[in-house]
């Protein structure tokens, strides 16, 4: 499974992969802008393994944002309660 995160750039060095800083909910990771040379402080991007891939509006990033949020409190809620959390992909395995 593939995931892409929505952040928000912060600062942009002048570099050949045109590295910036960008924001994931407070959590601050250095990606690249190569594949989104017209993205700028301030905008909101989609990050998959430290590239930039698209741009998008703050809008839907905040749409977004906000279900990874209601997810993590839903888990905590579970784990708070001693559900164990699910398990998914190759290493499950129904019996």
């Amino acid at each position: 499974m593939c995931l892409a995160v929505p952040g928000q750039v912060l600062q942009v060095a002048d570099d050949p992969l045109r590295t910036a800083a960008v924001s994931f909910g407070g959590v601050t990771k250095t990606v690249s802008l190569a594949l989104v040379p017209d993205a700028t402080v301030g905008d909101y991007v989609i990050v998959h393994v430290g590239f930039a891939i698209s741009k998008l509006n703050e809008d839907e990033a905040g749409r977004t944002l906000e279900a990874y949020a209601a997810m993590a409190a839903m888990e905590e809620k579970d784990r708070a309660a001693g559900h164990q959390p699910a398990t998914g992909g190759e290493g499950a395995k129904s019996r």
